[in-house]
């Protein structure tokens, strides 16, 4: 191919001056075949790209094939039922509800009901008319040494930083949470002027990095984090130990991103990439997490205050409740993350094979914080693919009391899933820093469909509940969800994930959790 080029160069060349020697005009067939010439010399010249030194020019079209593959994999190839990681038959309903479309489907299901893994409610014979039913319910967070307990809907958004998400992309859901008495989660990048110009209700995250709550050195700062939890619009705090996408890792900015608004919200260098430390400086013992807890609540003057963790070793949970008894000090609520969670940026390693699936980690949870007896002080939020009023009739069946959503909330904003957020390039202006894409992103339109997206799935969520014969969702128990985990063989969440009695963890420890509960110290992890 190169020799191909070489020749081919000459000729054209050779042709072209022959040409222009007998008719002058001629000549500027070098303005389409110069710049052609030119990228072949430099593609057989560079040396880092192999298919390019041996295929000039034609070897440029790999690499612009690559780029387009995942938007013709999308549009083109994808089926309804199998997109990757959220199919468009969930993207459909999501973008349908935000912007006030029919969202029912015609023909039947597309899904095979026969396959493993299908799940599916039981009703009943009797169910509840839904128009008679609390349309918006709410949960109280906050347990005995919380003196401004919190009314928090059912769904609220998850955490997404500004910097990971654009400033449109963040008053857009502010506002929106606004208009649908919601809570919005700032991320742990700090809260930004654009998280309080709406008014929406914040749930402002505290991570490894201290952002907004840090001194100098990046180590936590009373001062500044008061400063911060005292604001009107911060309603809970919530402390992050771990992410779905990530865990173990630590959060990262990328410098594209990091521009100086944003460096000077999270007191670091503008222009360089941000990584948050994987652990927490402020402690290293259970003990000391769970009086660090009670540090931020008393700070703030009384907010709930909770954690955020992605489950990982089974002992490390059961010495933070052995801790939270010993000292009687107990979070107001604890975010469950799932390892399908996720917005940004990780590393492929963590994104696909670290960190337990929201539904087992859930489980797990909720068990041991009814086996030490503490379920009555801790409220449980669930976080990971929750698109719809199902998945979360499914996480409260499993002990969740509320949730948060995350790419269901990017997507009612405009996300469609590019799958660009690492790269500064998302074109819908939801995950970018780049102004010019921004201006893509219209906060008056996108914060109505925001708020619209949360009414429908909380109303889709409380029909559901009606079908069901139930009239609250503490009503929901795991018998109620079941699976397909074989052709000819369904068993219930309950069988899948057997509760444990209350009390159990204290006196006679399951079967299944004693080598986790004998490993598991509240002195260290």
């Amino acid at each position: 191919m190169r020799k191909i080029f070489i020749v081919s160069s000459i000729v054209v060349t050779a042709l072209l001056l022959l040409w222009g020697y007998f008719w002058l005009p001629a000549l500027f067939g070098f303005v389409i075949v110069g710049p052609v010439i030119a990228m072949g010399i430099q593609d057989m010249v560079q040396k880092k790209q192999s298919i390019k030194r041996n295929f000039p020019v034609f070897g440029r079209l790999r690499y612009v094939f690559e780029d387009m593959r995942p938007k013709i994999q999308q549009y083109f190839v994808e089926s309804d039922t199998d997109g990757s990681p959220i199919n468009r038959n969930d993207r459909s309903v999501i973008y349908q509800r935000a912007k006030k479309q029919v969202d029912t489907t015609p023909f039947g299901t597309q899904l095979d009901v026969y396959a493993e893994g299908y799940e599916w409610m039981s009703h009943s014979i009797v169910p509840f008319d839904f128009h008679s039913m609390n349309h918006s319910p709410r949960v109280m967070v906050g347990n005995k040494d919380c003196k401004q307990p919190y009314s928090a809907s059912l769904l609220n958004v998850s955490a997404m930083s500004f910097g990971s998400l654009s400033g449109n992309a963040v008053e857009a859901l502010n506002a929106g949470a606004k208009i649908g008495g919601f809570a919005h989660n700032t991320g742990e990048g700090g809260i930004s002027p654009l998280h309080v110009k709406h008014g929406g209700d914040l749930i402002w995250q505290v991570g490894t990095g201290y952002f907004g709550a840090r001194d100098e050195n990046g180590n936590f700062s009373p001062e500044a984090f008061k400063k911060n939890a005292l604001r009107p619009e911060v309603k809970m705090i919530e402390l992050k130990l771990s992410q779905g996408a990530k865990p173990g890792h630590g959060g990262i900015l990328p410098a594209k991103k990091n521009t100086p608004e944003i460096a000077a919200i999270r007191n670091v260098k503008p222009g360089t990439t941000v990584f948050s430390p994987p652990y927490h400086s402020a402690f290293r013992t259970p003990c000391e997490m769970v009086d660090f807890i009670k540090q931020l609540r008393d700070l703030s003057g009384g907010k709930p205050v909770g954690f955020k963790l992605c489950l990982g070793r089974k002992s490390e949970f059961i010495s933070i409740c052995k801790a939270m008894v010993q000292k009687d000090i107990y979070p107001d609520f604890i975010t469950v993350d799932g390892g399908e969670g996720g917005t940004g940026a990780a590393p492929p390693e963590f994104s696909n094979f670290v960190g337990m699936p929201l539904l087992e980690g859930l489980a797990f949870v909720d068990n041991m914080l009814k086996g030490f007896d503490i379920r009555q002080h801790i409220k449980v939020i669930a976080s990971g693919k929750i698109l719809t009023g199902f998945h979360m009739i499914r996480a409260i069946a499993l002990g969740a009391d509320m949730c948060n959503s995350a790419r269901a909330m990017m997507m009612a904003i405009g996300c469609i899933q590019a799958l660009e957020c690492n790269k500064n390039t998302c074109p819908t202006g939801v995950a970018t820093q780049d102004p010019e894409l921004i201006k893509g992103l219209d906060i008056d339109d996108k914060k109505v469909r925001v708020a619209n997206f949360h009414k429908y799935t909380i109303e889709s969520f409380v029909e559901l509940l009606a079908a069901a014969g139930l009239d609250e969702p503490r009503k929901l128990n795991r018998h109620q969800i079941s699976r397909r985990v074989f052709m000819n063989e369904i068993k219930t969440l309950e069988e899948i994930y057997p509760s444990i009695p209350v009390g159990s963890m204290l006196r006679d420890v399951p079967e299944q959790y004693k080598k986790s509960c004998e490993s598991a110290s509240a002195d260290k992890f």
